[in-house]
């Protein structure tokens, strides 16, 4: 896991340091992610993110419609 992250200044890091997201697909599909460093969220053609318990998961933006995102604390 990275030790430090480039601050984007990301709306996602005023809701909090850990937050939750439900990221809805194409199709109808969707995920949820809990425990998510906010911080630590980078994006390109695959979003980026490290959760708390050190795992790391790529998003393909292409197939993703919307993201709804919660505080955790």
């Amino acid at each position: 896991m990275k030790d430090k992250y480039q601050n984007l200044n990301s709306t996602v890091n005023k809701q909090g340091k850990t937050v939750t997201q439900i990221i809805h697909f194409k199709g109808g599909d969707k995920r949820t992610f809990y425990g998510i460093l906010s911080e630590s969220i980078t994006q390109g053609q695959f979003t980026k993110f490290f959760k708390k318990d050190g795992s790391m998961i790529m998003i393909n933006d292409k197939n993703v419609l919307c993201i709804e995102v919660f505080k955790e604390e």
